[in-house]
């Protein structure tokens, strides 16, 4: 709800594509800095606390922007200073929450159980932008970004009642400085036959296939002139079809064949914006949000979980700040690149543009693919050193 909320706040204040891609970039791009650092600090300390923590600092970032808003002394500076916030703390929160995964359940299960976490976090995609648009036309924007206070404050608290299995709520005992141990992440990626190329893939991909569903104010309102009711229609869209291939991946429940269906969803996501862009009929545009946002879930799960099923138990937390600083920067990346071209050459043609630099990614991707897959989905990696 407020990320809807967000986005539309920026919309209204500027009527800008490019300033959208600033806000975008300014929760994600934090990531760049943040993450490999988080990883470190995930794989040294207590995963729960530490995920509290950062989490109590989303619930203040919520509740500070709804007071600005409410008083209606919001700007575009303070919005991407408040959004810098968070994206430092998601950046913290990612790799502590994800590493408590296969803590959770048996390894055999960790792929349905990825797809059955990202599930649960699209059943609120997918209502979520419907009740944004409806608070927002009906009450106003500050009571979806106030309710991501109060709701967030629930999830935390909620954290304490997790049972986690010992070995995984810390990952090992400081046995270098932060940064050697940042280091380490790094290396052991790299050196990886096939965690480091599967996150290079995702990493190019983000950029320029990831990033249109950043813009969707920019398609509601300037491509379809259908103001927050149409940004709540496609962002249900969006999250109807993550929720669609959630479902579908947690029902298929194995890491075998993941290699491939990364790839096959990466150039997906480019062919989903292309019919989000070339279209004027609203109808297919919602066609073409829902078939991205699909491909979208089923790339991030894969990539989630043969990370998860591949990495070394010390290892997990840095290796899943990698895939959160490919999954916030790299998008950050494209959405203001994005912006900035659709500000020059027009929206549709600027989409066009980034599609086409999708195909040359995928096609390098096949063809190292099955070297990738014998490394992932049958756990063969380096010793660690």
């Amino acid at each position: 709800m407020q990320r809807i909320a967000v986005g539309w706040l920026a919309w209204d204040l500027t009527g800008s594509a490019f300033w959208l891609g600033v806000v975008a970039f300014a929760d994600l791009f934090p990531a760049v800095v943040a993450s490999p650092i988080a990883g470190a600090v995930a794989d040294r300390t207590d995963r729960v606390r530490l995920t509290i923590a950062v989490q109590s600092v989303v619930v203040a970032q919520a509740a500070l922007l709804a007071a600005l808003a409410a008083t209606r002394v919001v700007t575009i500076p303070r919005l991407v200073a408040l959004e810098f916030v968070l994206g430092i703390a998601q950046s913290f929160a990612q790799p502590a929450r994800q590493s408590l995964m296969p803590g959770l359940v048996p390894r055999e299960d960790l792929a349905a159980a990825v797809a059955m976490n990202s599930l649960t976090f699209n059943v609120a995609r997918f209502s979520g932008p419907a009740l944004a648009g409806v608070l927002i036309v009906k009450v106003g924007i500050v009571a979806p970004i106030a309710a991501n206070a109060l709701f967030y404050l629930f999830a935390t608290a909620t954290l304490p009642l997790l049972s986690v299995a010992a070995a995984d709520r810390i990952g090992h005992a400081p046995s270098r400085s932060l940064l050697g141990e940042t280091l380490e992440g790094f290396r052991y990626a790299a050196r990886h036959p096939g965690i480091g190329r599967i996150m290079l893939f995702a990493g190019v991909i983000g950029v320029f296939a990831r990033p249109t569903l950043e813009l969707l104010p920019a398609f509601a309102d300037g491509l379809f002139g259908r103001g927050a009711e149409g940004l709540a229609a496609l962002t249900s869209a969006t999250g109807f079809g993550a929720l669609a291939a959630g479902t579908a991946l947690v029902a298929r429940g194995r890491v075998r064949g993941m290699t491939v269906l990364t790839l096959v969803s990466g150039l997906a996501m480019a062919v989903g914006s292309l019919l989000l862009a070339a279209t004027s009929l609203f109808s297919v545009g919602l066609a073409g949000a829902a078939s991205a946002a699909a491909a979208q879930m089923v790339h991030g799960i894969s990539v989630q979980t043969l990370a998860q099923t591949a990495a070394e138990r010390a290892m997990r937390g840095r290796v899943m700040s990698l895939w959160g600083l490919i999954v916030r920067a790299c998008p950050a990346v494209g959405a203001i690149a994005l912006g900035a071209l659709a500000e020059t050459i027009g929206l549709r043609p600027a989409v066009f543009t980034f599609a086409a630099l999708s195909v040359p990614v995928f096609l390098r991707g096949m063809r190292g693919r099955r070297r990738v897959a014998a490394a992932l989905e049958r756990g063969i990696g380096p010793k660690r050193r």
